[in-house]
């Protein structure tokens, strides 16, 4: 019996109606569209924060060993940013857009009108499983909308907590979680959303695009890809290699969308590359990377058994010049470099998301951009380089979700920028305004007085009143006077 009830799922797909339901009916009764609401809800997440955040730090540690800076600062202050960035921008954010009119329409003024979308669903991701959580409730919160959230089983206290937390200190009419594993997804993703965003994987995205489609959801996708890292010779070798274990090592041991995937340098390049990476791993990690306290640990035995495959490839295994040391039962895996490694092998052929970076070669920097551009899309690409042409072939060339030129990583922390994929890496964006705009519907609206009413458009139609709709749909002032004289060749 004990197991029955641990086993039951936390939502079916009857309570989940139910839910959304209840979601509904309290958005219906607009509270949600004011701004005084969006405020309180907003302020009180940064409340939230400033009082709960040992908590949050101890989650995000149990979840993933994840070290306090990286809590601190990529999860906590990051969203804080985005909750003050939004308090401070909402209320001119919420204002309606003026937009031009043409002779057509003529007398008349138009506007841009924000609203809500309605009820909204947030899938997020286990990697940074407060920040993916929030950060897009941030832009939902600010828009008006009542939200779901559902974070992920995979970091189990950090989602108890988000749970405790958002009961606690928001809305629970308008705001709700909904904890559980694959059986309360499904539940979820039965119902109609009025938007859905989710942050993972490709296989799940499908299910959950497929899911919205039978309700005609518009869906948000931060998914993912393989990251590359362009390492020119013409560069501060030291700083560059610093730079790329901030965003590889440094980002939660690799377990991060945007982490570079793998490195294209030069083969009379590559062995002055790889001894920096041996000296600043070591100056950063210790002679012994596994007890390194600075060093995020595999999230779980199913994701490091994935990343031993990687490694225990016959065709890369022997390709290992740094690093590959593994502790299966804390499941950690040092920062591991790998040279030389094959085109077919597993590892350049899946998105890595660990500690792992392999490094093509090639003869010349330029053959770099054909290799990016064989295969999808990823949610970022980077480049070091000194030399001005490079840097605008690298923008004009790749298509990825965000370009980083000499760092990696850094244009997450810029709310001006929209964080978001293309093609296999993801849809939409959000972050800053574009969160906002992202929860947003933008409402056309005009507005004519009764004067001027135009003849033209109404019957018995003429070749007199098809001249001036010609002219009028043209906005030439000389082919209307022409019209209305009679001039019109029509």
């Amino acid at each position: 019996m004990t197991s029955e009830v641990e086993n039951k799922p936390v939502i079916c797909t009857e309570s989940a109606k139910e839910l959304v339901k209840e979601l509904r009916a309290s958005f219906a009764t607009g509270k949600t569209k004011s701004y005084e609401w969006r405020l309180t809800q907003l302020n009180a997440m940064v409340k939230m924060m400033e009082e709960k955040e040992p908590q949050i730090v101890a989650a995000l540690h149990d979840d993933l060993s994840k070290p306090e800076l990286e809590s601190s600062i990529y999860e906590i202050a990051m969203l804080k940013n985005s909750c003050r960035l939004a308090v401070k921008n909402m209320k001119h954010w919420m204002m309606p857009e003026k937009a031009k009119t043409s002779l057509v329409t003529f007398p008349s003024s138009a506007e841009i009108v924000s609203e809500p979308l309605g009820v909204v669903l947030v899938i997020s991701a286990w990697n940074y499983p407060f920040l993916l959580s929030l950060d897009p409730i941030v832009g939902a919160i600010a828009a008006g909308n009542a939200i779901v959230l559902k974070p992920s089983e995979i970091a189990p206290a950090t989602s108890l907590l988000l749970a405790r937390l958002v009961a606690e200190y928001l809305d629970s009419s308008c705001i709700k979680v909904v904890e559980g594993a694959v059986p309360e997804t499904a539940a979820l993703l039965e119902q109609k959303w009025d938007k859905i965003l989710y942050t993972g994987n490709g296989r799940v995205a499908r299910i959950v695009m497929a899911a919205a489609a039978k309700h005609l959801t518009p869906v948000v996708m931060e998914l993912g890809g393989k990251c590359p890292v362009i390492v020119d010779s013409d560069i501060n070798l030291q700083v560059a290699t610093r730079r790329i274990i901030a965003g590889k090592w440094g980002c939660n041991n690799g377990q991060a969308c945007i982490s570079p995937d793998y490195i294209i340098t030069m083969k009379d390049y590559a062995q002055k590359l790889i001894d920096s990476f041996k000296c600043e791993l070591e100056r950063f990690y210790g002679k012994n990377p596994l007890e390194s306290k600075d060093l995020s640990r595999i999230v779980n035995s199913n994701h490091f058994a994935r990343l031993s495959k990687l490694l225990d490839e016959d065709k890369v295994s022997s390709k290992i010049v740094h690093g590959g040391e593994r502790d299966k039962e804390n499941l950690k895996i040092t920062p591991t470099i790998l040279l030389d490694v094959p085109r077919d092998s597993l590892i350049m052929n899946e998105e890595i998301f660990g500690p792992l970076l392999p490094v093509f070669l090639v003869d010349k920097v330029e053959d770099s951009f054909d290799v990016i551009n064989s295969g999808t899309k990823p949610l970022a690409a980077y480049l070091f380089t000194n030399k001005k042409k490079l840097k605008e072939k690298f923008v004009a060339t790749v298509s990825a979700g965000g370009l980083v030129i000499n760092d990696t990583t850094v244009h997450l922390a810029e709310p001006t920028l929209p964080f978001g994929g293309v093609g296999d890496s993801g849809m939409g964006a959000y972050h800053g305004k574009f969160s906002f705009d992202a929860f947003s519907h933008k409402k056309a609206v005009l507005y004519r007085g009764f004067a001027c009413d135009a003849f033209v458009r109404y019957p018995p139609y003429t070749r007199g009143k098809l001249g001036l709709l010609r002219a009028l749909f043209d906005g030439s002032i000389l082919g209307i006077i022409r019209a209305l004289l009679g001039w019109s060749k029509a």
